[in-house]
Parts: C-alpha cells; sequence; structure tokens
C-alpha cells in the first residue's frame, strides 16, 4: 500500500503552471502541449489529411507571398495571447512585415494578421469558439480560416472596417477561396489535392 501511495504522490500534477515553467516543459517535451491560463493542455495528434491540408496551404500561400513583406509559418512556432495568457501553436500563421516575438525567445510570435486551423474532430467545438474568441484579442488579427478534413468545406472569417467578423462559406471542389488580409486566391481543388475524404479524423 505504501509503494501505491507513492507511485500516486509521484503521479500528482500542479494544478497550475507560470508560462515560464510551461515554456521550461515544453522544451523537453517530446510532444506539443498548450498553455491556457496555467493549465498545460496536451496535444492530440494530427490526421494525414490535417499534414497535408496546413501543408497545402502553408505552400500556396508561401509561394504567393515569396517577394512580398509577409512571413508564413506552419505547425511548431507558438503564439502568445497575453489578454487570455494562452500559448497555442496554430497550424498556419501569416505576419505581415516582422514578428513581434514573446520576450526574447524567437520561437513564439504575438502578431498574426492570419490564422488557419484544420479542423479536428476533437478540437473543432474549440477552434470555431473559445479560440476564436481569443484569438481576436490580438490586434493585428483580421482574418480566420476554418479548414474541415471530412469534405470540401472551408469557412472564413474576414474582419471589415467596421470591426465586424464576416463568414464566407466555401462548399464545393470548384470554389475560390479569396482571402481578404493578403488578397490571393486559391482553388479548394488546390487546397484539398490528395485528401482522402475515406480516413478516419481524430
Amino acid at each position: 500500500m505504501k509503494l501505491q501511495t507513492t507511485i500516486q504522490e509521484i503521479k500528482t500534477v500542479k494544478a497550475y503552471y507560470t508560462p515560464e515553467e510551461y515554456l521550461e516543459l515544453e522544451e523537453k517535451s517530446e510532444h506539443k502541449n498548450e498553455y491556457r491560463d496555467g493549465e498545460i493542455i496536451p496535444m492530440t495528434g494530427g490526421t494525414t489529411n490535417h499534414n497535408k491540408l496546413a501543408g497545402n496551404f502553408y505552400i500556396c500561400l508561401n509561394l504567393a507571398l515569396d517577394d512580398l513583406d509577409y512571413e508564413v509559418y506552419i505547425g511548431d512556432v507558438k503564439l502568445w495571447i497575453p489578454r487570455y495568457q494562452e500559448f497555442t501553436y496554430p497550424d498556419v500563421m501569416v505576419i505581415e512585415g516582422e514578428p513581434i516575438y514573446y520576450s526574447t525567445n524567437t520561437t513564439i510570435v504575438t502578431n498574426p494578421l492570419l490564422i488557419a486551423e484544420v479542423l479536428s474532430k476533437s478540437t473543432k467545438d474549440y477552434d470555431r469558439g473559445d479560440k476564436f474568441l481569443y484569438y481576436r484579442s490580438i490586434p493585428e488579427f483580421k482574418e480566420y480560416i476554418l479548414i474541415d478534413q471530412t469534405q470540401y468545406y472551408v469557412m472564413q472569417y474576414a474582419k471589415n472596417n467596421e470591426n465586424q467578423w464576416l463568414l464566407t462559406e466555401y462548399e464545393t471542389e470548384e470554389a475560390i477561396l479569396k482571402l481578404s488580409s493578403i488578397n490571393i486566391q486559391l482553388s479548394l481543388k488546390q487546397l484539398y489535392k490528395k485528401v482522402n475524404f475515406l480516413e478516419k479524423i481524430g
């Protein structure tokens, strides 16, 4: 019984971590974790469709913006959201001009213009709800793209000059996604290249 208690004590996890503690742990972690107002949240593994969609979107943006004053990031770059004390890993981010970093850490940015998330079964409600709320607190943020894995379906939220977020939905292979914040167009056929809709999503 004493051995059992000791093991349980060892497995006990802190309820609250500071941002500095999270960053130190994340640097040594084998898997990605998000940080939400003191809590460390393990991220689920991505499917091959998730990877293809994020990669396709990243490649299209990177090629189109190659000679322009934008930076495009995928997957491994963290975003810090100060109002909500959150570190997260957006699937794709676009920054206009130079990135503004969190402290001196060049792996964490704070000023995306556009964010794209590929929806997963386990995270889609969060991506469409609280996470979008958190993203909207970023002054530079003007466009949010949500990409479905199971069908040709993209939701685009674009911020207009009256600070209203307008929704446009794209639902066919022939549809053309017109990004408003960076004046780029790409077809859903191009975005969904090699995606297998029969694949089980996470």
